[in-house]
């Protein structure tokens, strides 16, 4: 059985995506992610056919203090945050380290973990 990837966000953050192909998201709108955001959030984590759930890293900032523990500790699904530049590569870099368990980039920079 594949796994899923996941969307949660704004349909602005959604919807290419969506014509990506990934059909599992949930849209919140801006005006509701102080209310709506966790209960989707968790929902996505709870969905056993979800491998990989993509979220942009400004919605972080608007999850309770024990979903947004739920979302960075996740091995499976692997939660995935892109946007505002914050993380840059070293962020996707332990994102990937976390989920696959290995430093793909260590040879690449001389690192051996």
């Amino acid at each position: 059985m594949s796994q899923e990837i996941a969307v949660v966000g704004s349909a602005e953050f959604t919807t290419g995506f969506r014509l990506a192909g990934v059909q599992t998201f949930e849209n919140v709108p801006d005006d509701e992610k102080p209310e709506e955001l966790d209960e989707a959030v968790e929902g996505v984590l709870a969905n056993d056919d979800v491998g990989i759930v993509v979220m942009h890293a400004d919605d972080l900032d608007y999850l309770s203090r024990q979903t947004r523990q739920n979302v960075e500790t996740s091995v499976e699904p692997t939660v995935v945050t892109i946007g505002s530049g914050e993380a840059g590569g070293s962020g996707l870099r332990e994102q990937i380290k976390r989920a696959i368990g290995i430093d793909l980039m260590a040879e690449e920079d001389g690192e051996n973990e």
